[in-house]
């Protein structure tokens, strides 16, 4: 990037492109403010004014000692300009110098933003070491700190534009050229955690910095809200491990009488947007990885996200990547197969990855409250889906928050966090494309051999681990099925909990059970809730 030195107006017509050119000019100072005040730039005056480049009034042009009108006069004033047009012109080759020196800056900051897509696009070149990054700010308020110096920072900045997203990527992406096996190692994914006044906090951090591969690839920001003083030094005790940032706004939402209990999910929301848009928008990252403070991450957090970060680039009908599996309690996961990975329609969250292009669409409609279940609307969703593992890469630990404990209490306390380390980056995960993810999941689920509940219950006559399949055909029948069998049964718009095209997977006494629509489906029913 430029240094901050200011330029003068006329250094635009040697910029080399549109970028450097809006840059000088935003840079530049008016005409006629004098020498040595805002730059190196001789002072613009008009004949009369005096203090300018001319003499002011009552005094007549001189050289040595000759008057305006005489030969000698005339003679003198000639050598003062030619002095003046070779000062000038030294001048100017110490803009053009400083002008290089700036390109040549400017390309470098460019060529830093090019790694990561050329890195995905050829395979073949030859891996690098991974360039040390410049350390994060720190962000309190809307004060960015840099090397002691504060910087105003906009609360909410509006999306960027098609063009901006370009001039990031050099180029847009190509969604069909994307090495799908191949994580880049240039590819830096921040960890976001939303924090408030959780102290506990700690337990998350503590976690994410042991398991954290990379300092400079894995960057983690802490965004806090409520301005609790204990849990800010409990953040502010990591020094330079993370990057504390405060939402500066703490002020109560307006809200209608009837939702007035609901205050702190306002807040959330709010939150949310504001510490979206710092990460894409401020600290200008293409992509995020999500957590709130009172989840613990499993010791391939960070492996998982890595890996799948080329599935999310190249896949228009994903739009996350969740840690989280709903049904991922222990009795229904298969604790031999910490690899297994799964497409799902019903969005996760807890421990989620964001690409800016999606909040790019998102930000302009965020609500301003409930913003979970506002993304697993059909609107938001756009029959998109994400990836989630069969055993959660996040545990929540967090009974206290606006739900009051009792969701905790009743399934996320039970949730297994995988121990087991899984290299998914040198896993082949292209399967996981929906082109082939489709159809080789269509064929296992309705291959399976139809059963009843009491089947499964029972499974005396029941050969083997499965898969088995027990149908549903109507709401009422998937949440009795659901019930029975210990899976959630909530649906949200049509969408079963971990469920892809209507099927939720599961185990259930050892075997492997599908609880199924019928055979031919082909969308979700939004008036299922």
């Amino acid at each position: 990037m430029f240094p901050t030195d200011l330029l003068p107006l006329e250094s635009c017509e040697r910029a080399s492109s549109d970028e450097e050119r809006s840059w000088i000019l935003q840079r530049s100072p008016p005409f006629g403010r004098s020498f040595g005040a805002t730059g190196p730039w001789p002072p613009i005056g008009r004949l009369g004014d005096g203090g300018g480049a001319e003499p002011g009034a009552g005094e007549e042009w001189q050289a040595g000692k000759g008057k305006r009108g005489g030969a000698s006069g005339l003679a003198g004033e000639v050598i003062r300009l030619a002095e003046e047009v070779e000062s000038e012109l030294e001048t100017q080759k110490k803009l053009l110098k400083q002008i290089q020196s700036h390109r040549s800056l400017w390309e470098q900051n460019k060529n830093l933003r090019k790694k990561e897509a050329e890195d995905s696009r050829d395979k073949k070149e030859e891996l690098k070491e991974p360039q040390e990054l410049p350390q994060l700010p720190t962000l309190l308020g809307n004060e960015i700190i840099v090397k002691n110096k504060q910087v105003h920072v906009v609360t909410n900045p509006p999306p960027d534009t098609k063009q901006d997203r370009e001039t990031d990527n050099d180029k847009p992406l190509d969604k069909n050229n994307v090495d799908l096996t191949v994580p880049s190692p240039q590819t830096v994914i921040p960890i976001l955690v939303i924090a408030c006044d959780r102290v506990t906090v700690k337990r998350s951090l503590d976690k994410l910095i042991q398991y954290r591969p990379s300092v400079e690839l894995h960057p983690i920001v802490v965004s806090q809200d409520c301005g609790h003083g204990d849990t800010a030094r409990v953040i502010g005790s990591y020094g330079s491990q993370v990057t504390h940032i405060s939402q500066p706004d703490l002020s109560n939402i307006a809200v209608r009488p009837d939702h007035r209990k609901f205050q702190g999910y306002y807040k959330i929301s709010r939150h949310y947007r504001w510490a979206l848009n710092q990460v894409f928008n401020t600290f200008g990252y293409s992509t995020v990885v999500i957590v709130e403070d009172d989840l613990e991450v499993a010791p391939d957090f960070f492996e998982y996200f890595r890996a799948l970060h080329p599935i999310l680039l190249s896949d228009p009908m994903l739009w996350c990547i969740s840690a989280w599996n709903d049904n991922g309690r222990d009795g229904l996961v298969d604790p031999g197969k910490p690899d297994l990975l799964y497409r799902t329609d019903f969005f996760p969250g807890l421990g989620w990855m964001l690409l800016k292009e999606v909040w790019a669409e998102l930000e302009p409609k965020w609500p301003k409250a409930f913003w979970d279940d506002w993304m697993r609307h059909p609107e938001q969703r756009k029959e998109r889906s994400c990836i989630r593992p069969e055993i959660s890469r996040t545990m929540t630990f967090g009974r206290k928050g606006v739900s009051l404990g009792q969701f905790f209490d009743q399934y996320l306390r039970y949730i297994k966090l995988n121990a087991e380390f899984v290299p998914f980056t040198k896993r082949d995960l292209s399967y996981l494309v929906r082109e082939h993810y489709d159809e080789d999941f269509n064929k296992e689920v309705y291959s399976a051999p139809l059963v009843k509940v009491e089947e499964l219950q029972q499974g005396g006559s029941l050969q083997g681990s499965g898969p088995f399949r027990v149908q549903y055909s109507s709401r009422d029948s998937f949440k009795v099925l659901a019930r029975s069998l210990g899976v959630m049964d909530d649906l949200k718009s049509g969408v079963p909990r971990a469920g892809y095209r209507g099927v939720v997977s599961f185990l259930s006494r050892g075997r492997r059970v599908y609880l199924a629509p019928p055979e031919g489906w082909t969308k979700y029913d939004t008036s299922w809730s």
